[in-house]
């Protein structure tokens, strides 16, 4: 039986229709969109089709076998202008409530790991990871910053999403406060640059500076560009 998959789609945004018609395509349940914007330097653009641009960060929750299908298909839908489109990536789910994977389980052969499967399900997804997805979430206005210290510490560009922190009755961490305006940085690297880009951000736009940074990290067990070349 598989287990889930977290899967994420970086897209031009006036490319993201390609996505959508091929989840409907293949009949995915639910995914979401949010915009955001592509921060790479553009000698990268063609390869990792990130670049300083609106973006679609498009996700879902799919089988693995579901996702070669889904990227194909994308492929596909953009022809001519899949070069440079984006990339998709892949991260192993450790825990689920269970009401969302009995959707998946009517009509799959997913495994059903509720909240307190995560011990479980850690042990399926034991594989080497190249990559990781670090997340940063920052003050709004520290993002260029931001970026220009990671890309000194080897990472090769990012997403921003923009969003608006919430916490219950205005709690603080180290005098900081979650309800404001922040930025959220996605960045994939790999495992072996993690370190020192996550080192070198945390120093300077850590909880304690003024960008208020909250910075961590997930596995990537898969990584696919869009290219059409790619296949």
């Amino acid at each position: 039986m598989a287990v889930p998959r977290l899967l994420v789609f970086i897209i031009d945004w006036g490319k993201a229709k390609a996505v959508t018609q091929a989840f409907e395509q293949e009949h995915i349940r639910f995914h979401f969109v949010s915009k955001g914007k592509g921060t790479a330097s553009s000698e990268i653009l063609d390869i990792l089709g990130i670049g300083a641009s609106e973006k679609a960060v498009v996700l879902c929750i799919e089988q693995p076998a579901v996702v070669p299908v889904l990227v194909k298909n994308v492929r596909k839908k953009l022809g001519r202008q899949s070069v440079g489109a984006g990339i998709a990536f892949t991260m192993p789910l450790s825990s689920v409530n269970k009401p969302v994977l009995e959707i998946f389980a009517k009509h799959t052969n997913f495994k059903l790991f509720p909240i307190k499967g995560t011990d479980k399900m850690e042990e399926e997804t034991k594989q080497p990871i190249a990559n990781d997805l670090i997340i940063s979430i920052i003050n709004q206005g520290y993002s260029d910053e931001f970026m220009a210290t990671a890309r000194d510490a080897g990472a090769r560009g990012g997403t921003i999403i923009n969003a608006r922190g919430f916490a219950h009755q205005g709690l603080k961490f180290f005098g900081v406060s979650v309800q404001d305006e922040r930025e959220i940085i996605l960045m994939v690297t790999k495992r072996e640059q993690k370190t020192a880009i996550m080192q070198a951000v945390s120093q300077k736009y850590g909880m304690t500076s003024k960008a208020g940074g909250l910075i961590f990290s997930c596995p990537v067990d898969s990584i696919m560009s869009l290219n059409a070349d790619a296949e």
